[in-house]
């Protein structure tokens, strides 16, 4: 058995026992598909993750950067209580449209609003309105940007709110610090941003599963 192999069925025992995709959240993962978007979504484990980490914190407000299908963002929505709100930010008007067929068919197109245009646009008008401070920010965009996400971010947040970032081991790539692969370098300047900012703490955990070997980071702004 290869370990892509095992790795996917032990998604598949620990999914069927603790974690429940609905009509809503198989068919935004269908539709996505069926229109040609890539298959980037989190897997089912990783939404259940992502909502647990929501509900925990208690969070009535949740910044999302990369809404693809809005497949996560239906995850992440599901966790807010009444008169919470989710902003999600997408470049893609594609991913765009789909997205929010996906989250309106989830009942839930009045919590989640959908922002059309590049992130490192849209979150300085974030704060310029004063949106913020957003009790979790996820991060799950290009990877390039993800200095420039985490430093909006750091302006949209306060002391207690949650950070992830998605998609940071990229296959164990980001152990190399001549590679010219652009989401690597981002991923890597990413996180010695959050080594040196002294309003952070925070991990990353590697993760193995249905979607390969990757992993993400987890941080507390604490000042």
């Amino acid at each position: 058995m290869s370990q892509q192999h095992t790795w996917t069925a032990v998604d598949d025992y620990f999914n069927g026992l603790l974690v429940e995709e609905d009509p809503a959240l198989l068919d935004a993962v269908k539709d996505s598909a069926a229109a040609g978007l890539p298959g980037h979504q989190v897997a089912a484990n990783q939404g259940k993750l992502l909502n647990l980490i929501a509900r925990v914190r208690g969070a009535r407000s949740i910044l999302e950067i990369g809404t693809l299908g809005g497949y996560s963002t239906i995850w992440l929505a599901r966790a807010l209580p009444e008169g919470g709100r989710l902003v999600t930010l997408e470049a893609d008007e594609r991913c765009a449209e789909v997205a929010r067929a996906n989250v309106a068919r989830a009942g839930l197109g009045d919590v989640v609003e959908l922002r059309l245009g590049k992130a490192v646009d849209t979150l300085p008008v974030l704060v310029e309105e004063g949106a913020g401070p957003f009790d979790l920010v996820f991060i799950d965009a290009d990877k390039p940007s993800n200095p420039d996400y985490l430093r909006w971010a750091l302006k949209l947040t306060r002391p207690g709110s949650v950070i992830v970032g998605d998609n940071v081991v990229r296959d164990g790539a980001v152990t190399d610090p001549d590679s010219d692969d652009p989401r690597v370098q981002g991923v890597r300047r990413f996180t010695e941003l959050i080594a040196a900012e002294p309003r952070l703490t925070a991990t990353t955990v590697q993760t193995v599963g249905s979607k390969g070997y990757d992993g993400f980071t987890l941080a507390l702004v604490t000042g």
